[in-house]
């Protein structure tokens, strides 16, 4: 059960990876196609989501092989400024302390 939970993750997060260039590419292409809107726009618009989508799949597959996808997506949304100790941040001192 824990392998089908592990194997559910990891493919979410890859989409999530492939989702990243696909998303760019159309918006891409969605904008060739609105300023030419003629069959010749629309295979250019195509093409440019279709190089969106395949950066996507090798970028996340590289990404599966070399660290795991898990591990990728967890230093892109990690937040470091929350991982400091508190005892590593300066201290503050009042003038009415001195």
């Amino acid at each position: 059960m824990q392998k089908v939970f592990h194997f559910l993750i990891g493919l979410v997060f890859w989409i999530q990876i492939v989702l990243s260039p696909l998303l760019i590419g159309s918006l891409i292409g969605v904008i060739v196609y609105v300023n030419n809107t003629t069959s010749t726009g629309l295979v250019i618009a195509v093409l440019i989501g279709l190089a969106g989508l395949v950066t996507g799949i090798l970028w996340a597959t590289r990404v599966a092989r070399n660290h795991g996808t898990s591990w990728y997506m967890s230093r892109v949304m990690a937040t470091p400024e929350l991982d400091k100790k508190k005892d590593e941040t300066p201290a503050k001192t009042n003038e009415s302390e001195k």
